[in-house]
């Protein structure tokens, strides 16, 4: 069974069980400033967990394409990738834990033929420190579910991390408690982290079992949540169930599921096979690099795996905009390809050969994402430019090594040259070994880690806040875009829609389809419209409708239809003298008036954020 069929058949089986589908949503998040990308299929429906309403119902489901940067230099092993689609099912406050796990477990036993026998999960042990209990339902849910099939459902409590190697997995053990490191879900990690008025909740995951010999580097002994590679984790169903509050935790007034299930590892359980580059999403890929180096996957795995998951996950961010460059999520892109420059360099595969690696991911994904067909040629231009660029860095960084040779190699060399001609340090040591010369990696590793804390924390800070926590002032801000926007679109022309936008309780950050600067005139009547119209008050209102009817009616501004379900909300913004200043699709929260809008809006900077796009940063001064 292939990747699209398994989608296919996930989504299938969903619909059966009264689940609407929603598309997925882009991997740059719209309206969450928390985080670069999107790195799972929960992080588009925060609001309606958080309790809004969904167009489409309170049962949907999708496969979500995400994108983890934090994984780049995990690549290359048969698991870890940066690009990967989570199969996701979720209830806003309708069926619970029973139904979930019944379905979840069918799904792979009945539906996709999966040996139930090599199937093992884990739930929550509780937590006394918070008062909150063990998921003592979720487990008697397993042991009836493993009966039915006449499997053994014995239940042992391992609790940490660490106890589970020195423990191990006893016979006839099949269902493991875990604390909240492991079994336990909210935005700000365990239950002692969670500040006030954070939703969260116990979650049961599902392991594949393959059978490999455990690796005593890791532990002892093996269980669940042993990273060895015997076992694989494809799917977690989480049960968000409780509030925090000033007094400890309280139950929501409505319970959510929500569920995500990786679609290549589910691939690779029902191939029993524990390389997850066997999956032919990737492998039609690495057939293709086979193609053009003349070399064999087996020859040089590593390599393979890094081209295959860095051109794909490149692709699917050019697809959605993401141009490679030198900031935030740009940098990113040009991260991969460079990487994969490098690597594909030491399988011999020629130069100018990107885009028919490209072709071959979007031949293998573009059926059911169409947005690749439809940007195949701003793919395979991006694909070629920076590949042809870097070639030339690379050049570059050949000569000054030859410099910084002449006297040795340092670890700081390897940083600088890492940093500024994009050397990673595997090609820094290879030509300084090919000179007879030796690297200290726990310098350059020193200097690493100190840039990446430097980055991090400012990322942090960069990115700190967002439309998810729904503060009165970020919801203030959030609904001032859409004036913003108007205003844009009247003194701009209708050429002009959103490209994104940043959001925190401090100011906004809104990005536009523009080519050129504003003038200070432009400006001045952009911020005279908002102004006004925040000083004429107003009213936010909302309507439900299909999109197909929604995209006809001229009226109404949208970007990234294609994010967009089925049914979509429009939050229109009429004057008090009835005009209509603002009609918008839109997903996140609003104010109902204008009138709870505080202060006067700035606009403080006018710039370039990427190629035909501009951005506006402004606030609300009182």
């Amino acid at each position: 069974m292939s990747g699209n069929e398994i989608r296919k058949k996930f989504l299938e089986f969903a619909v059966r069980n009264g689940h609407a589908i929603i598309p997925s949503s882009g991997l740059v998040p719209e309206n969450d400033p928390t985080t670069l990308f999107t790195g799972s299929g929960m992080q588009p429906l925060v609001p309606y967990l958080l309790g809004e309403e969904h167009p489409k119902g309170k049962r949907l489901a999708n496969s979500q394409k995400c994108f983890r940067a934090e994984d780049i230099e995990e690549v290359g092993d048969n698991r870890h990738t940066t690009f990967f689609e989570m199969l996701g099912n979720w209830s806003l406050g309708d069926y619970f834990k029973e139904e979930q796990l019944q379905w979840y477990y069918e799904f792979l036993v009945d539906e996709l033929g999966i040996d139930p026998n090599k199937l093992y999960v884990t739930a929550f042990v509780g937590d006394e420190e918070s008062d909150i209990p063990k998921d003592t339902e979720s487990v008697k849910i397993w042991q009836k579910l493993f009966a039915s099939r006449g499997i053994s459902n014995d239940v042992a409590e391992i609790g940490s991390e660490d106890n589970g190697y020195t423990r191990g997995i006893k016979e006839g053990e099949r269902i493991f408690y875990y604390d909240a490191k492991k079994n336990w879900w909210s935005r700000a990690g365990t239950p002692i982290d969670m500040p006030v008025g954070e939703i969260g909740g116990p979650d049961s995951e599902v392991f594949y079992d393959f059978g490999t010999p455990h690796d005593k580097k890791w532990g002892e002994h093996c269980h669940p949540n042993c990273d060895c590679g015997r076992f694989m984790e494809i799917g977690n169903s989480v049960f968000m169930e409780y509030v925090k509050t000033d007094s400890g935790f309280e139950k929501l007034p409505a319970q959510n599921v929500d569920f995500g299930g990786g679609l290549e590892r589910v691939a690779a359980a029902l191939h029993d096979d524990s390389d997850m580059f066997n999956v032919d999403l990737l492998h039609n890929i690495i057939k293709k690099i086979e193609e053009l180096s003349g070399k064999e996957y087996a020859s040089d795995k590593e390599s393979f795996r890094i081209i295959a998951d860095h051109i794909r996950g490149a692709v699917f961010m050019i697809a959605d905009g993401v141009l490679p460059g030198s900031s935030d999520q740009n940098y990113f892109v040009r991260r991969l390809l460079r990487r994969a420059v490098r690597y594909s360099d030491k399988l011999g595969v020629q130069e100018d050969k990107f885009a028919e690696i490209g072709e071959r991911v979007i031949e293998t994904f573009g059926l059911y994402y169409t947005n690749l067909h439809e940007k195949r040629e701003i793919i395979n231009e991006a694909l070629c430019a920076e590949e042809m660029t870097f070639r030339k860095t690379l050049d570059k960084g050949l000569k000054e090594f030859e410099k910084i040779s002449q006297n040795g190699v340092s670890g700081h060399d390897a940083f600088v040259l890492f940093t500024t001609y994009g050397f990673p340090y595997e090609l820094t040591e290879e030509l300084a070994n090919e000179k007879g010369l030796t690297l200290d990696k726990s310098e350059f590793e020193t200097e690493m880690k100190a840039h990446q804390d430097k980055s991090r924390a400012g990322a942090e800070q960069k990115f700190k806040g967002g439309l998810a926590d729904h503060s009165d002032k970020v919801v203030q801000y959030h609904t001032v875009t859409h004036l913003l926007l108007s205003g844009l679109r009247k003194h701009l022309g209708e050429h002009v829609h959103q490209a994104g936008s940043n959001i925190t309780g401090e100011r906004l950050r809104f990005d536009f389809t523009h080519n050129e600067k504003m003038t200070d005139d432009e400006k001045h009547k952009v911020e005279k419209f908002v102004n006004d119209a925040l000083e004429a008050g107003g009213v936010v209102s909302t309507d439900v409708m299909s999109k197909e009817a929604a995209q006809e009616d001229k009226t109404i501004e949208a970007s990234f239809w294609d994010r967009y379900p089925d049914e979509v909300k429009v939050y229109t913004i009429t004057n008090s003298q009835g005009d209509v200043i603002s009609r918008e699709l839109c997903g996140g929260p609003h104010v109902t008036n204008l009138s709870e809008i505080k202060g006067k809006f700035v606009l403080r900077k006018e710039e370039s954020s990427a190629a035909g796009v501009r951005r506006i940063k402004g606030e609300l001064t009182e």
